[in-house]
């Protein structure tokens, strides 16, 4: 019988690659209140940048572990 598809290589890139939805949805939903917010109150925009870069960094914070331990198992 022949193999058509085979994995190869670890399996820790999958679950990385699973891992990382989750961030991704995460910073859309930051930058999406940020837009919103900002269009109801464009004089707000300034102070609610500071709330956008805190929230997109804590958010990739997580996807950044998980490539480190992606690696490190």
């Amino acid at each position: 019988m022949d193999v058509i598809a085979a994995i190869d290589g670890s399996v820790n890139t999958i679950g990385y690659g699973l891992a990382a939805i989750g961030p991704g949805i995460g910073v859309a939903l930051v930058f999406a209140a940020y837009i919103q917010a900002s269009a109801r109150q464009p004089e707000s925009a300034g102070y609610n940048r500071t709330w956008l870069v805190l929230g997109f960094a804590l958010v990739e914070a997580l996807a950044l572990f998980g490539l480190v331990l992606a690696f490190a198992v």
